[in-house]
This record gives C-alpha cells, structure tokens and sequence, in this order.
C-alpha cells in the first residue's frame, strides 16, 4: 500500500481504529501480564508460608 501522508498511514484505508486498537490491546495485555504474574506469585508465596507456620505449630 501506498500513503500519501501520515495521516492515510494511521487511518489505513478507514481500518485504522481496528489497527492501531489491536495494537494498543496487545501492548496493554503484555504490560499487565509480568504486573499479574508477580501479583499472584506473591499471593502463593504468602499462603505456602502461611501453611507452613500453622503446620509447625501445630506439631
């Protein structure tokens, strides 16, 4: 495809909000994945020691 200016380039043909929202969908979910995972490693992380302390106070 030719563009003849930046604004054709972003607009894509009149597909340009499904293009660049994909795009923007993606950067968001792979920004928020690594956040995610940390959160829910700390959670387990929390509830194994948790366990851990009742299990040996309870010998």
């Amino acid at each position: 495809m030719n563009w003849n200016s930046a604004a054709d380039f972003f607009a894509m043909g009149g597909y340009g909000l499904y293009v660049w929202g994909s795009y923007a969908m993606a950067l968001v979910l792979m920004a928020a994945e690594p956040l995610l995972a940390r959160r829910r490693l700390r959670g387990a992380l929390r509830g194994a020691a948790r366990r851990a302390r009742s299990a040996g106070a309870s010998r």
